[in-house]
């Protein structure tokens, strides 16, 4: 059903050509998808590639980008109930807890993998190894956005160079042909088919900037989310730990973040500097 509507969408939209006259040239005439790509002549193959490229990694990243992949529902609370059911020494419980994280394996596991192993030395130690996987797993996350990006900045040049070519043929054509003057036809056939690829390379390019810019919110949005877990596991380590956490500590996104009480410090500071000013 999808493919009939799919290719009467071109019959419908050239409908009117043919119709003003018996004695439309055949050149004009779209029977079906397939002789809309046709006559787009060569270029149509290249974008045609990039059209497959941009579906298969957008359906990739739609599969792998999913919450629950990168951070299944109620980790959190599983590992919290690991750390606290088990009563032994350190080494136990860090062992537990490692299992748990390799039974419900993840990035946010794998995150929190790595700071457990060091659960026991001091918490910058534990922030900069949970810290440095967590940017490993935000680059996994980033995977093939780069083939998007190529995607939609070369799509619409293919199209515009195969819209070049066609119309040096349909010039051409008019050029060699002793026949040329008073028939527009010519030129005119020329001109739609070579419209074709310019159509086909905007086609392709708008999918692949809407899809880029979903997956680098979607993994902003992630490594967000991740970042908040790696804090509440730092909160644990500050326990376990002969030191505390840090008053700065480093994001998974690269981003250096204050602590909560160094936040209200400075924006009593800046209340203090707005009524200063008002007075």
């Amino acid at each position: 059903m999808m493919q009939t509507l799919f290719e009467t969408i071109p019959q419908i939209w050239l409908a009117a050509a043919p119709a003003q006259g018996a004695g439309a040239s055949p050149a004009t005439q779209v029977n079906s998808v397939w002789d809309f790509i046709i006559k787009g002549g060569v270029m149509m193959i290249p974008i045609g590639l990039c059209s497959l490229v941009m579906i298969a990694v957008l359906a990739e990243r739609l599969l792998v980008l999913r919450r629950s992949a990168i951070v299944p529902p109620d980790f959190m609370q599983g590992l919290d109930r690991v750390l606290a059911g088990k009563k032994g020494d350190l080494a136990e419980r860090r062992k537990a807890a490692l299992k748990y994280c390799k039974d419900h394996a993840s990035p946010i596991a794998s995150v929190c993998a790595a700071g457990l192993r060091r659960l026991g030395a001091p918490a910058d130690v534990v922030e900069k190894h949970v810290v440095a996987e967590g940017e490993h797993q935000v680059f996994r996350m980033r995977k093939h956005m780069r083939a998007l990006a190529v995607v939609a900045a070369i799509a619409p040049l293919l199209g515009l160079l195969g819209t070049i070519f066609g119309m040096i043929r349909a010039f051409q054509t008019v050029a060699i042909s002793g026949e040329a003057l008073g028939k527009t036809e010519l030129l005119a056939g020329g001109i739609y088919e070579a419209m074709i690829t310019t159509a086909a390379g905007l086609i392709v390019a708008l999918p692949a900037i809407i899809g880029h810019h979903w997956v680098s919110a979607r993994v902003e949005h992630l490594a967000a989310t991740m970042d908040r877990i790696a804090f509440d596991l730092l909160e644990i380590a500050s326990h376990e730990a002969p030191m505390g956490v840090p008053a700065h500590r480093a994001s998974l996104n690269g981003h250096a973040l204050q602590d909560e009480a160094e936040a209200d410090d400075t924006g009593a500071r800046a209340s203090g500097l707005a009524v200063g000013s008002e007075a």
